[in-house]
């Protein structure tokens, strides 16, 4: 198991489209910095300030399909499991975990880029500064909602296989149904895995539900997801 998770962090590391993830990731993390912190008026609680600091997870969940996705469209997934002698489930489990640590490590630069460019603006604001345990809870909980958007991702592509549906749909219910579930009963969007996920890195806050619990649910939501893949991969053809 752990040399194919070696293997399997190799390819992660090394796909094209990592660097241009975390540069999208880092622009976005920067960007939002200044519109929450300096745009958008006096900020007067700590959670409205924690907005400052978040990243986009969601960006994570596309990465992680993509390359999933991408082991099948380029036919890499079949010979990876010959080579490897072990059982597909295990293949695809030591991948997602691959996944899960490399999001950790681009969540980690994403919240260092809002971190370093957010505290410093959002000393201008009104009201007491956020402190030590603020900081450290919103950026430990942006490094959760990463690290399980990029499993979610990466189980979603070994499930659909196609990174253009996979993307469509993912964008669609995101940006799209999620917004409308929202509108109609909050407290059952924020239950969905994209709800959860924005409360969990502190793009929503002031909701029905706490970041805690947030977590859970998008925790158990990738389980779900990432056993559904699992359960799939052994049983349909690589090819």
């Amino acid at each position: 198991m752990i040399a194919l998770f070696r293997g399997e962090l190799v390819k992660t590391l090394s796909t094209r489209t990592l660097l241009a993830f975390l540069l999208g990731g880092v622009g976005f993390s920067l960007l939002n910095a200044v519109l929450v912190a300096v745009a958008s008026g006096n900020l007067g609680s700590a959670s409205q300030k924690q907005e400052a600091l978040t990243t986009l997870p969601i960006l994570l969940v596309v990465w992680g399909l993509v390359g999933a996705a991408g082991e099948y469209r380029h036919r890499t997934a079949a010979p990876a499991a010959l080579v490897a002698r072990r059982g597909r489930g295990t293949l695809l489990l030591a991948r997602l975990t691959a996944y899960g640590v490399t999001g950790l490590g681009m969540g980690a630069v994403m919240t260092g880029a809002a971190l370093a460019l957010g505290l410093p603006l959002l000393r201008d604001q009104p009201g007491p500064g956020l402190d030590l345990a603020q900081v450290g809870s919103v950026a430990a909980a942006n490094l959760a909602a990463c690290v399980l958007s990029a499993i979610m991702g990466a189980a979603i592509g070994a499930l659909i296989r196609s990174q253009i549906v996979g993307v469509v749909v993912v964008l669609v219910l995101n940006f799209a149904v999620i917004p409308l579930v929202a509108g109609a009963q909050e407290g059952l969007a924020n239950l969905t895995p994209f709800g959860a996920s924005s409360i969990l890195s502190g793009m929503t806050h002031d909701t029905t539900l706490s970041v805690a619990a947030a977590g859970i649910v998008l925790a158990v939501w990738t389980a779900v997801v990432a056993a559904g893949a699992l359960a799939g991969e052994r049983r349909r053809d690589l090819a």
